[in-house]
């Protein structure tokens, strides 16, 4: 049995599916974290969140790692961790460093890092002559708009350090990247109470399908678990509102796909770690749009796990703990797995969803869920304002998707303006 520090996690599917990972795996966990009311106020009323089944709960600064890792060095003296995860991107980088500071298993720190920093991974990529979208690095706006006429329109404005599409913007004049630039900048926080990098990333607006390679790397041995497609909205923004495993691409394609990234994960230098890099399919070939140092979120872990048996949560603990992991493919009777997200379109108070009540027991749903009536209503501009999804499976062939779209297609928000 082996004993894992967990530092933060996400609050979304990640945050159950992790300590279920850990749990059925015989293991236990210590929960680490500055704001243990950041996850009570994400459980349904009534129920213990997973992540306070941990054998302890412990509080500290987890966003002072200079402070924190003494902290842990004492706390390890007592409780004998045999590895450190976490789902969470905004403690990617403080896993890393405590896993390397108590000699545990874990990817190099650097190369952590490198993946949490959009401008960074750009750099990486390029130094590694991996081609990509042509960009810039600015530090204020001033630097934006001049590299915004050296680039041309349209353009794609990120933030550098910030996860989920959140502040994502195609831009196709100055007056949208002054307004994209203005709306970051009023961002300087985080939601984890991290301060922002202020520089932004400008980079050249690709075309095509994009889809994600889901990897497990371990001992220097990157494999492919598959690869998901994606559908995106909501633009100017780019917000997902859905994924099908695997993606319905031609062989060719595949490989080019999964070749890529790999060469990127060489490029920065990952190992030892579950991974969701993120690729556009363009005319001239596969780019990297970024790589994500932990397990897929929005429902992917589970979408590849219904169709080939492979848990990533669970492989992620035993990369974590230096184990080999299982990626045995398994026939599950499942040949196509597809979610599809409600988007909401006005903000407000939700009233109800017109259609839900049967969503669950249709043909082919594999998961259906919404959000509570009461719920308040953001109009969307990244993937952390759902207001529910729908999961649905095909037995014979790519067919998950246009099933699970039908489902959504029956739904109707009814949001009561503020």
């Amino acid at each position: 049995m082996g004993h894992l520090l967990m530092v933060e996690s996400w609050v979304g599917s990640m945050s159950r599916l992790l300590p279920r990972a850990i749990r059925e795996a015989g293991h236990e966990f210590t929960f680490l974290t500055r704001d243990l009311h950041h996850y009570l106020r994400s459980a349904p009323e009534g129920t213990a969140h997973p992540l306070l089944s941990a054998r302890n709960v412990v509080q500290a600064d987890t966003n002072d790692p200079a402070a924190l890792l003494p902290h842990i060095e004492q706390l390890h003296a007592a409780l004998r961790f045999d590895g450190v995860l976490t789902s969470c991107d905004y403690y990617l980088p403080t896993a890393a460093r405590i896993a390397g500071r108590l000699g545990l298993p874990g990817p190099p720190v650097r190369a952590v890092t490198d993946a949490c920093r959009k401008d960074a991974t750009r750099r990486a990529l390029d130094r590694a002559g991996l081609p990509g979208p042509r960009f810039a690095v600015c530090p204020d706006w001033t630097a934006t708009a001049e590299a915004a006429r050296d680039l041309g329109y349209p353009l794609v404005l990120k933030p550098v350090d910030l996860c989920a599409g959140m502040y994502v913007r195609r831009v196709d004049d100055e007056a949208g990247l002054a307004a994209a630039h203005r709306a970051l900048a009023d961002f300087p926080v985080n939601a984890r109470g991290q301060l922002r990098a202020p520089v932004v990333l400008l980079e050249e607006l690709l075309d095509g399908p994009e889809v994600s390679v889901e990897t497990v790397s371990s001992g220097g041995t990157a494999h492919v678990v598959g690869i998901t497609d994606k559908s995106v909205g909501g633009a100017p923004a780019f917000v997902e509102t859905g994924h099908m495993f695997p993606a319905a691409l031609d062989p060719a394609q595949a490989e080019e796909a999964a070749a890529t990234a790999l060469r990127a994960l060489d490029a920065l230098g990952l190992d030892d770690v579950v991974a969701h890099t993120e690729i556009k399919l363009t005319a001239d070939g596969p780019r990297v749009i970024e790589v994500n140092p932990r397990p897929a979120g929005n429902r992917i872990t589970e979408l590849v796990r219904h169709v080939t048996g492979v848990d990533l949560a669970a492989a992620c603990v035993d990369v974590a703990l230096g184990r080999e992991p299982d990626l045995t493919t398994r026939t599950t009777g499942i040949r196509s797995a597809a979610v599809s997200f409600l988007v909401p379109e006005t903000a407000g108070t939700l009233q109800h969803i017109d259609g839900a009540d049967g969503v669950a027991g249709a043909p082919g749903v594999l998961e259906a869920s919404f959000a509570e009536p009461g719920t308040a209503v953001k109009a969307s501009g990244s993937n952390n304002d759902y207001l529910g999804h729908v999961m649905a499976a095909d037995p014979g062939g790519h067919g998950a998707r246009r099933r699970a779209e039908e489902l959504l297609a029956g739904l109707t928000p009814k949001v009561v303006a503020p």
